[in-house]
């Protein structure tokens, strides 16, 4: 039976992670095993990146929400009280696009949330 070589194999392998490499500076874009550990270290962090984009927006949104809710007296937290106290089911996606947006029903939530506290 016929020797079997890698060269194709290991080939494949080599375009594989270079192709993925591909903008990358120096010899991460041109050198196998460099480029290997930049992919490896650039796909740890992109998944690493996919989790701590969620807590980026859900940090701007209660920033946008408590600068809105202050406009109308009250504090971010007194205001997302009285939602729950008066069983307004939104959630901070939506109330942070109101804010920005849509500043007259903002208003009737922070009214609707004082009279509950109160």
């Amino acid at each position: 039976m016929a020797r079997i070589k890698g060269g194709m194999n290991a080939r494949r392998k080599h375009n594989r992670v270079l192709k993925l490499a591909k903008g990358y500076r120096g010899a991460r874009s041109k050198q196998y095993r460099i480029a290997k550990q930049a992919v490896m270290r650039a796909l740890t962090s992109s998944y690493a990146g996919r989790k701590q984009r969620k807590r980026d927006f859900r940090k701007l949104w209660i920033t946008r929400i408590n600068a809105a809710a202050r406009l109308n007296g009250l504090s971010y937290s007194r205001f997302m009280h009285g939602l729950k106290l008066a069983e307004v089911d939104i959630n901070r996606k939506m109330l942070a696009e109101m804010a920005v947006n849509d500043a007259e029903g903002f208003k009737e939530l922070a009214e609707l949330a004082k009279s509950k506290i109160a």
